[in-house]
């Protein structure tokens, strides 16, 4: 196990930049998630840190040992691919061992080795197949075996599930969620899907547009979004995001029929806001008891929940019901807004307006 450390990272090709200036410092043993949409740099990021990119500027560490010089062979990392990379000629138990013979170790150390690794990831019973003989799922185990059984100082994942279809996702990171609490390696994990992101990080670093945006827990990227992207981008629904004014307090659409108080934000006046809110701080109530109104645009059955939208001139709101509601298209419907909830940002900056700001 090891700390990582990215200190003023950059890279760039000619006038293309995949990375700008980025700094992270991973603690050993931690859970980090790069989460973003593709082309924002996350991959370039782990690549870096495998030896895989040369950085343009700045320095990273693994452990003691700045790495910048270091072939990946010898930075004692294991990544595991969106591909598979299995090698269809050999057995199971031959990929996950094909590490450990390639550096030499002597046979008899191999096979405990292959065992435990194997075990470990529910493949004990496959050994002796080949790769065409098993299920996505069960491949991607193999990858992640062949991961395991060199005993890295860093594992780096990248899109590794992507393959996968729903189901199969979810168990597989069931797995990983208990291999990283079993093994206790320090790992940084690729993705753009933010479920993967909050239900694996410990901390999770948000990026756009080869910048980082925000980095934190999942439940502070949730709750505490910094800016209009790490907002929008986070939450199933999206968040509500709706152009609007700030006068005394009061929050005004263009959209006929949407005016929210925030309190607060008195001392405000601005002609560009952003008021975000999600979908389950909304309630669906009588258009008499609303502060939002408007017809019923789309109604969904989630199966635990059951979410409704209005459409209001060309902003579209979304609240979330129990699973019981029920709603008629072109239905008159009215939202109430938790406004304690509400997040404000500077439709010109897209920063986040906060209570403390002068």
């Amino acid at each position: 196990m090891a700390r990582v450390q990215l200190n003023n990272i950059s890279k760039s090709w000619g006038d293309a930049v995949g990375v700008k200036q980025m700094s992270l410092d991973v603690a050993d043993g931690e859970f980090l998630v790069l989460l973003g949409p593709s082309g924002c740099g996350k991959t370039t990021t782990m690549r870096m840190v495998a030896g895989l990119e040369d950085p343009s500027t700045g320095e990273g560490w693994i452990g003691d040992r700045c790495v910048n010089q270091l072939e990946p062979k010898d930075r004692d990392v294991a990544m595991v691919f969106q591909s598979y990379g299995l090698y269809p000629n050999m057995t199971v138990a031959e990929n996950i061992s094909f590490p450990l013979r390639i550096r030499g170790m002597p046979a008899a150390q191999i096979k405990p080795a292959v065992l435990k690794a194997a075990a470990q990831v529910e493949l004990t019973d496959y050994l002796d197949r080949r790769p065409k003989e098993l299920s996505g799922g069960q491949r991607q185990r193999v990858a992640l075996a062949r991961a395991i059984v060199r005993q890295p100082k860093v594992f780096l994942m990248d899109e590794p599930l992507s393959n996968l279809d729903a189901k199969l996702r979810v168990t597989m990171r069931s797995h990983i969620k208990h291999l990283h609490h079993e093994l206790g390696v320090t790992t940084i994990y690729v993705t753009h899907d933010q479920v993967e992101a909050m239900t694996l990080a410990d901390r999770v670093v948000v990026m756009s547009k080869a910048e980082v945006q925000q980095i934190g827990s999942p439940e502070d990227i949730y709750n505490d979004p910094s800016n209009l992207f790490v907002a929008g981008f986070i939450g199933a629904p999206a968040m509500n995001l709706v152009h609007g004014q700030l006068h005394g307090g009061v929050f005004t659409s263009q959209g006929e029929g949407f005016q929210v108080s925030v309190g607060g934000f008195g001392n405000i006046t601005q002609d560009h806001i952003v008021l975000g809110v999600r979908a389950e701080d909304i309630v669906v109530v009588s258009p008499d008891n609303a502060q939002i109104t408007g017809n019923v645009f789309s109604f969904e059955l989630l199966g635990d929940a059951t979410t409704v939208t209005l459409k209001l001139a060309d902003a579209f709101i979304t609240a979330k019901a129990g699973k019981e509601f029920r709603a008629t298209m072109g239905e008159r419907t009215g939202f109430a807004v938790k406004t304690e909830r509400c997040y404000l940002f500077d439709g010109k900056t897209q920063d986040r307006l906060r209570l403390f700001d002068s």
